[in-house]
């Protein structure tokens, strides 16, 4: 089964289109006002609205208050939540919508242990750890020091493009991968070309 493809960071129609039309699964929508990404919900939801259906539509939150996630899913409509700070599985778990968890990897970090943490999410993201950063590095990590069998989908983003995706994808078989800055031709700008060769990078992933 091809990879899941999610392109982060949308702002504008002109690129969830393209995106859509050259076959992602899904696209993502920063609601961290600290992200050169970030994107009010309503401006979103004027996006959203253009989008067919099978598309998943992902908030990105990072500490965020209760309160702020409700209304920014009521003012975007977006129908899976994606969390990016310190959350528990409580928080996260309260909005009566699916979820993905991100974590920043780090050597020593027990991810077998993080799955046990997040068992109602709906798949584990695995990021670049950054000590100023939530996503958005631009840089890999280390993918062989990620175990075996997780019990919970796995998918990866940090550093990815059309160069290495395809590498990832035979080296350890994600369930999705995650793109933003490795597809733009600016910050929250995503590039045609760009966009393309990383879905043919997916596509040909094991041929």
């Amino acid at each position: 089964m091809r990879a899941k493809i999610k392109i982060c960071g949308i702002t504008n129609i002109k690129d969830a289109i393209d995106a859509v039309d050259l076959g992602v699964d899904a696209l993502g929508f920063v609601f961290f006002k600290e992200s050169p990404r970030y994107i009010e919900p309503i401006k979103a939801r004027k996006i959203i609205n253009t989008l067919p259906a099978f598309i998943l539509r992902v908030g990105l939150f990072v500490n965020a208050s209760k309160g702020d996630v409700l209304s920014s899913i009521n003012e975007s409509g977006v129908n899976i939540l994606q969390f990016h700070g310190d959350e528990t599985e409580q928080f996260c778990n309260q909005f009566n919508l699916p979820y993905i968890k991100a974590i920043p990897f780090q050597d020593e970090l027990n991810l077998l242990e993080c799955c046990k943490l997040f068992t109602s999410c709906s798949a584990i993201l695995i990021d670049t750890f950054s000590d100023n950063m939530r996503g958005g590095t631009g840089k890999t990590f280390n993918w062989n020091l990620i175990p075996k069998n997780l019990p919970l989908p796995l998918i990866i983003a940090g550093g990815l493009n059309s160069g290495n995706v395809s590498l990832l994808i035979n080296s350890i078989s994600p369930y999705g991968v995650d793109v933003s800055g490795g597809v733009e031709s600016d910050k929250g700008i995503k590039d045609y070309d760009m966009m393309k060769n990383f879905v043919l990078g997916v596509n040909n992933a094991g041929i």
